[in-house]
């Protein structure tokens, strides 16, 4: 089979085409025909060395992927031969990634895709609802009318959170950097948008929740904008945050009371834990895009296997208008 790979940690650049063996199938895992891969921030990071993820050189990245199932393992009880499925199952440590014909994945980071969507939404959707779905369902709680802010609601992570917030009966509120972006995140079911460049944290709070501020505020951004979302938590609210690789001054969160999440989607891989949390996430993603609830974003702009590097490029220039897909 064939697969794109780098030989070190570095730029985008380094991708090369290579021939490998196919993988040869183990207990409790299935092989998948690939079609379909998108980038996420972490890809970019790993690729540049950024996030210790330790993958074997030549290194074959992307967490998420969509394809077909062409073999079975031994255990395996929930997939079969020709099954369509979905999941982020590898691209660090030695979980081989999706870049490229062929993938072997454990079956329990797997689920089935629904007929509703193509392989290239299915490929865009693992990593950024998993972490949505974790970060507000499983440690926020969010509840039915809570006020829920979601920081960069057009990003990866943030339109679906979007989404999945208005499912669980929140009211939502997103920053954003244009009124093109505004009208975006509106018809993605945001209830109030926020234009961060006009209005301080002070003023939006104000507007938005009388003062109180907000029970939930979902930071997708981290660096200052963790700061920025301690202050726009409400007494005793919550905090959860996907990027927390930054020094704070923590003495809000004791001030307010607040509690903080942080959530990390490579877990399971890197540690070999929270498999059951995953295939939960997993469960969820399936069902509410199933009906409907839930659906990517997609950039315009769709990649070949070999232009990897164009697309890492475009990722990191921040160009990127929804989630950047690679078909096979």
């Amino acid at each position: 089979m064939k697969a794109m790979v780098i030989q070190e940690y570095g730029a985008a650049e380094q991708f090369v085409e290579q021939e490998f063996p196919m993988p040869e199938i183990q207990p409790g895992h299935v092989i998948i025909k690939v079609a379909a891969t998108s980038v996420n921030p972490l890809d970019t990071k790993i690729r540049a060395g950024l996030v210790q993820a330790n993958p074997p050189f030549p290194a074959i990245l992307h967490g998420d992927v969509a394809g077909i199932v062409t073999e079975v393992g031994e255990g395996v009880e929930d997939l079969s031969v020709g099954d369509e499925v979905f999941g982020f199952a590898g691209g660090l440590k030695n979980y081989q990634g999706a870049l490229a014909d062929y993938m072997q994945a454990d079956a329990r980071l797997l689920a089935k895709k629904p007929d509703n969507l193509a392989f290239g939404e299915a490929a865009a959707l693992p990593v950024v609802f998993i972490t949505a779905w974790r970060a507000l369902i499983d440690r926020a709680q969010i509840q039915p009318k809570d006020k829920v802010l979601i920081h960069a609601g057009t990003g990866g992570v943030g339109h679906i959170a979007i989404q999945i917030a208005k499912w669980a009966g929140a009211q939502v509120y997103t920053t954003v950097s244009s009124e093109e972006k505004a009208e975006i995140a509106r018809q993605l079911g945001a209830d109030e948008t926020i234009n961060y460049k006009q209005e301080s944290v002070e003023e939006y709070v104000t507007r938005c929740t009388n003062g109180q501020g907000f029970d939930v505020v979902f930071d997708t951004v981290g660096t200052d904008n963790m700061d920025l979302s301690f202050q726009a938590a409400r007494v005793s609210g919550t905090v959860a945050t996907i990027a927390a690789r930054s020094t704070h001054d923590l003495s809000p969160l004791h001030g307010k009371n607040l509690t903080l999440h942080v959530v990390f989607i490579a877990t399971p891989l890197l540690y070999g834990q929270d498999f059951d949390t995953h295939s939960e996430a997993l469960e969820a993603m399936a069902s509410l895009t199933a009906d409907g609830y839930v659906r990517p974003l997609l950039d315009d702009t769709l990649y070949s296997f070999q232009e990897v590097a164009e697309a890492h490029a475009k990722v990191e220039a921040g160009q990127a208008r929804g989630k950047v897909v690679l078909l096979r």
